[in-house]
């Protein structure tokens, strides 16, 4: 520090902060948010703190400095959380795979306009079409549109008064249905139990807490810091309520498992580690890029997620930036292995 310059002293306390926020988010998916909520906030800054981190690294190798040490030592230690936000390689081609599924939060099929065309809903409906999965998990689905080209469908609404809810559409036979109900909340999660050749394949529609964060950043300084915050950590500690319901629903299962979910929250939470015990990302077997699914301005964000147990081979993965919703569907292509 002796040799730095008063500038370069203020970057390196700064680095040194940002490196130590990124060392303290490794631990982030084993912190419960009921026990504490303030920090399992943090799991959102971690994709920012990661792109900081590799900024600085950047800037102190090319200007020859010791200092790279503190970025790069952290980056390495968390090298898992790195290679999670963004991947390389990856296969979006699914002329190979027996079958794909797709998850999309559909927005209400923009019922209330938040974009203002009256046709992105049938915009919409077409993109399904085009994509044609074998099975489509839709959350905030409206009852207003429909998808066709799928025999078989089970939707779960909020409520008899209300019209919107989840859906799974399928082409393959449906042969149980059911539902595991969240309280405190109209979020819940759907199951259906598909026939597929000789194989029965339990699909699972999940839907977690929202933290009602809008996308534009402006509008979210508008908030006061302090109930943002509060706001964000009490819901987290919905998820894990609900994230406990429903994997002590799934862990019964008798058949094969593939999950979609909105999850409300990043890869780096408490939510996400408790959801991925005994499944596969399929973004991060065969994604390419951030993989983005949010449309948060200026950032990408990954809060949508397909996995699937080790039964299933994942053979692509695609994550569609197309403009119908605020999330962006994601569909992933499976084979069943022998």
């Amino acid at each position: 520090m002796k040799n730095l310059g008063l500038l370069h002293k203020l970057l390196f306390i700064i680095n040194s902060i940002c490196a130590l926020l990124l060392l303290m988010s490794y631990a982030l998916p084993y912190v419960f948010p009921k026990s504490f909520p303030s920090i399992a906030v943090l799991s959102l800054t971690v994709p920012i703190l990661i792109v900081v981190n590799l900024l600085f690294l950047i800037y102190w190798t090319f200007r020859l400095r010791k200092q790279l040490i503190v970025s790069l030592l952290v980056l390495v230690l968390g090298f898992t959380h790195v290679t999670s936000l963004y991947r390389f390689g990856g296969n979006a081609n699914f002329a190979e795979s027996d079958f794909t599924v797709m998850s999309y939060n559909v927005r209400l099929f923009n019922n209330f306009e938040q974009i203002k065309s009256d046709s992105i809903g049938d915009k919409l409906v077409q993109f399904i079409a085009d994509n044609d999965p074998s099975v489509l998990c839709m959350q905030e689905f409206h009852k207003r549109k429909d998808v066709i080209g799928y025999r078989y469908k089970y939707k779960k609404l909020k409520s008899n008064k209300r019209s919107s809810g989840l859906a799974i559409y399928s082409k393959f036979p449906i042969i149980d249905a059911g539902s595991v109900n969240f309280p405190d909340t109209h979020n819940n999660a759907i199951f259906v139990d598909v026939v597929r050749q000789q194989d029965t394949i339990r699909i699972y529609n999940v839907h977690l807490q929202s933290l009602k964060v809008i996308p534009e950043l402006e509008k979210i300084a508008e908030e006061d810091s302090k109930k943002l915050y509060g706001r964000i950590g009490n819901t987290f500690a919905m998820q894990q309520t609900q994230i406990e319901l429903f994997n002590k629903h799934r862990k019964k299962s008798p058949y094969k498992t593939i999950i979609c979910t909105d999850l409300n929250n990043t890869q780096y939470s408490n939510v996400y580690n408790q959801l991925s015990e005994g499944v596969n990302d399929s973004f991060i077997e065969q994604g390419s890029g951030f993989g983005r699914t949010f449309n948060f301005r200026f950032f990408p964000v990954r809060i949508d997620f397909i996995m699937a147990d080790a039964n299933f081979e994942i053979n692509a993965f695609n994550s569609f930036s197309v403009p119908f919703s605020d999330h962006y569907p994601v569909m992933a292509g499976f084979s069943i292995k022998e």
